[in-house]
């Protein structure tokens, strides 16, 4: 009975030693698979992270390339602005240039208007007899602004210049002076600039 009971014990030491050793099986299986596991979660997340950085990479050099264009095209907008405001000056001068043609377009039709109109009573006047000092002196008074005094001294030249700011009398004595110094004279009291 005892080696019965020794066999049983045997028998169940067997047994026990079995399972045991089936469950470390087990064990060493699944630590194994959960090995295996860990090694592929560190390759994918290895990978993961390297795809990662060059990602972050590849968008840092497009920012670069995004503040590189950015700087540029604002310099050829600086450009183009500054063109446009010569264009603008140019334009404003232009019209302004323009603008004082146009009045002295103007002004010149109306002096031709005056001549004409003068034309017209000399024209007319013609058939009465007027003296020759008188016409060239309303001659000369529209060309030069210069009012001759037609009963002074024959060889005292009196009158006066009606210049833009002021008018000047003319009191000179052609006796003392040779004719091309007395229009000289004359000539000097008359202005250059277009009115």
């Amino acid at each position: 009975m005892a080696s019965l009971h020794d066999l049983q014990e045997s028998a169940d030491a067997l047994v026990h030693f079995i399972k045991s050793s089936r469950t470390e099986t087990k064990l060493r299986d699944k630590l194994q698979e959960f090995f295996a596991h860990h090694v592929e979660t560190k390759e994918t997340t290895t990978r993961l992270l390297n795809d990662i950085a060059l990602s972050e990479e590849m968008v840092g050099q497009k920012l670069l390339d995004l503040e590189g264009q950015k700087s540029q095209l604002s310099q050829e907008l600086n450009q183009l602005d500054q063109e446009l405001q010569k264009h603008r000056t140019r334009s404003q001068n232009l019209d302004s240039e323009h603008q004082f043609l146009q009045r002295e377009l103007e002004r010149l039709r109306e002096s031709d208007q005056e001549i004409q109109t003068l034309q017209q009573e000399v024209d007319e006047d013609t058939t009465e007899v007027i003296p020759s000092a008188i016409y060239l002196a309303q001659l000369y008074y529209k060309v030069t602004r210069i009012k001759l005094e037609l009963d002074s001294e024959p060889h005292i030249l009196k009158g006066v210049h009606y210049g833009k700011d002021a008018a000047t009398p003319i009191n000179i004595d052609t006796a003392v002076l040779s004719p091309c110094a007395v229009s000289d004279k004359l000539w000097d009291l008359v202005s250059t600039e277009w009115n």
